[in-house]
């Protein structure tokens, strides 16, 4: 899959603060993720996030 820094993903399970949008900062093995709701940073390892992703918005930095 490919994900990149900076883009926003849409996860099926809401955060906890009931926002289902994330911000890429970190790309790896792990990613680092912001909510895009609370700004709590989570690190959790690509197969998980992977299997739980939606839909990912590209910024237009990014292209």
């Amino acid at each position: 899959m490919d994900v990149r820094v900076g883009d926003v993903l849409t996860m099926r399970k809401p955060h906890p603060c009931g926002e289902r949008k994330f911000k890429v900062i970190r790309v790896g093995m792990d990613f680092k993720l912001v909510c895009c709701g609370c700004g709590h940073e989570i690190m959790s390892p690509r197969s998980r996030i992977e299997k739980n992703i939606k839909n990912i918005t590209r910024s237009e930095e990014n292209d």
